[in-house]
């Protein structure tokens, strides 16, 4: 959900501003999900970006599916609401070609439209309002950073995972506060939910993030930087390490 004003809204403006988009596209009343319940098992979730698959976003994104990733989560941050539309629409037809779930990054409305998963951060809304919308088989995913207050809070809440990082420095978060990798070995002994890592990861740090306790690795660049030709070898490379 995007407001005019710059100031953070509070939850109470935020339910009223979505609700009143809500019921002027009647798009929230008994939407119906297929089951996509997250596992434990081990996997890859790539998240997009509008700069670097600009002009390349379907082919790239389609290379990768064919890679064997879990989740494809779909991130901008732009206003133009049109071109989010239109994107998340087709990145959403080419998902269900290959099975695979597509994840809203930010954007309760937009996820609500095409019926599939929304991912919120801490100021992106309320992740009980997300269940309420989207159903009990939808995906919510939240961020957690480093607080497994937050965590705790999330899952309570409805979340179907939760996300915690920046573990390494990342260029798509340059000031984001480091998470420790410890966090991660707590919260899989906590929570009974899929443990995400996110921030900086690439094929050669990744390995800690598993053997702390991460089921999913949440990766941009490392992947979706490379030419469109070098997409699925290197989806296929994480997949080896998750077998080790």
């Amino acid at each position: 959900m995007r407001f005019a004003s710059t100031l953070t809204p509070t939850l109470s403006q935020w339910e009223s501003e979505f609700h009143r988009h809500i019921l002027y596209f009647g798009i929230c009343q008994k939407r119906n999900h297929r089951d996509l319940n997250m596992n434990h098992k081990q996997h890859l979730y790539l998240i997009t970006d509008s700069k670097l698959l600009q002009g390349r976003l379907l082919e790239a994104v389609e290379q990768a599916l064919i890679g064997g990733v879990a989740f494809i989560q779909y991130r901008d941050k732009s206003t133009d609401s049109q071109k989010r539309l239109l994107e998340a629409q087709q990145l959403n037809t080419l998902c269900q070609r290959y099975n695979v779930p597509l994840i809203i990054n930010d954007d309760l409305e937009l996820a609500a439209q095409l019926g599939v998963g929304v991912h919120l951060g801490q100021q992106d809304g309320s992740i009980a309002l997300a269940r309420q919308c989207l159903g009990q088989d939808a995906i919510i995913g939240a961020t957690c950073h480093n607080s497994l207050l937050v965590a705790e809070q999330a899952a309570v809440q409805g979340a179907s995972y939760l996300a915690f990082g920046a573990f390494y420095p990342s260029s798509t978060k340059p000031l984001a506060q480091l998470a420790e990798l410890s966090t991660l070995t707590q919260a899989k002994q906590l929570f009974n939910l899929p443990i995400v890592a996110i921030g900086g990861i690439t094929l050669d740090n990744a390995q800690p993030l598993i053997e702390a306790g991460a089921d999913y690795l949440a990766v941009i660049s490392d992947i979706f930087a490379l030419p469109v030709d070098n997409i699925r070898q290197r989806v296929e490379a994480y997949k080896l390490l998750f077998k080790n």
